[in-house]
């Protein structure tokens, strides 16, 4: 599906979602023998109640780090001891096709790798330094992005939220991310957090159909790329504050949405949160999600009108 195609199968101003979900595992004998089997079936449920559009497995079953890395040969713990070598097998295929086998529109998400390999020691002399790391840790990942395609997702989404901090060299992290999506033919997300004033024009550069950023949190975001000529690319914009449990009510993210489409038209955006809603209370992340819709919906309203 091209990027072309997956907007004309949406309503204007899609929702999706950044990614991660709160865990809950349930109760019972089943919570007790499958407890993340029923947090990918709470997520997942939970986002197609909300009315999302475009979902995401939850990711429950670990940090955006360990996730990743505890399945990679070549690394223990936090340590890189040796080579960073392919998973054996899929990673976040079996959750994902869960969520196809629940909602037609599912995008897969990867923690990019510089963000992986910040996320790591270096304990070997194989690797120089983390951008030489982040390189293998794309070649490993380029066979989970290439199975999330087979299985059939929508979008897939690189998650690189150091590279709004500085601490990351841009090159080097473009580079890896070229690697990891090297065959990749659906549409591409790179997610990036923060204040992006000192990257927005490298990541503008960057070789992905849509930019995710954070404007409800760093509206100051939202006026960098209006800035900007964007070209082909389109801007997911985050319109609720992944990092409060308060629920915004419905008024003030319409307010954000407006404004993002004002700036930048609403045949650019996508809306979602600023970023993943892991860490709140489930009542939190889900009573977001739904103000979120209900939100986007009233502008949809007002646009048609």
């Amino acid at each position: 599906m091209t990027i072309p195609d997956l907007f004309a199968a949406l309503p204007v101003l899609p929702t999706t979602v950044v990614g991660s979900f709160p865990v809950d595992t349930g109760r019972g004998l089943p919570g007790l023998l499958f407890p993340l089997r029923h947090a990918v079936q709470k997520a997942v449920e939970s986002q197609v109640r909300a009315g999302i559009d475009i979902i995401s497995d939850g990711q429950v079953r670990g940090d955006m780090i360990r996730a990743f890395s505890s399945r990679l040969p070549g690394i223990r713990g936090q340590d890189v001891v040796s080579t960073v070598l392919p998973a054996s097998g899929s990673i976040t295929v079996a959750d994902t096709r869960y969520a196809l086998s629940r909602h037609r529109l599912v995008k897969g998400i990867l923690t990019g790798p510089t963000t992986l390999s910040f996320g790591l020691h270096i304990a070997t002399p194989v690797y120089r330094d983390r951008a030489d790391l982040a390189m293998d840790l794309a070649r490993a990942l380029a066979a989970e992005a290439k199975a999330l395609e087979s299985a059939g997702v929508c979008m897939l989404q690189v998650d690189e939220p150091v590279l709004s901090t500085g601490a990351a060299d841009i090159a080097g992290a473009e580079r890896a991310l070229k690697v990891l999506l090297e065959g990749i033919h659906v549409p591409v997300c790179l997610h990036v957090c923060g204040d992006l004033s000192s990257v927005i024009d490298r990541l503008l550069a960057f070789p992905v159909d849509v930019l995710d950023i954070e404007c409800a949190k760093t509206p100051q975001n939202l006026e960098l790329v209006s800035e900007r000529d964007l070209r082909e690319k389109r801007i997911a914009v985050g319109c609720v504050d992944s990092g409060t449990p308060r629920v915004e009510d419905e008024d003030e993210i319409a307010r954000r949405v407006r404004d993002a489409v004002d700036r930048l038209g609403a045949g650019r955006l996508l809306v979602d949160p600023d970023c993943g809603l892991r860490m709140l209370p489930f009542d939190s992340a889900t009573g977001k999600l739904s103000r979120m819709v209900s939100a986007v919906r009233k502008v949809r309203e007002e646009l048609a009108g």
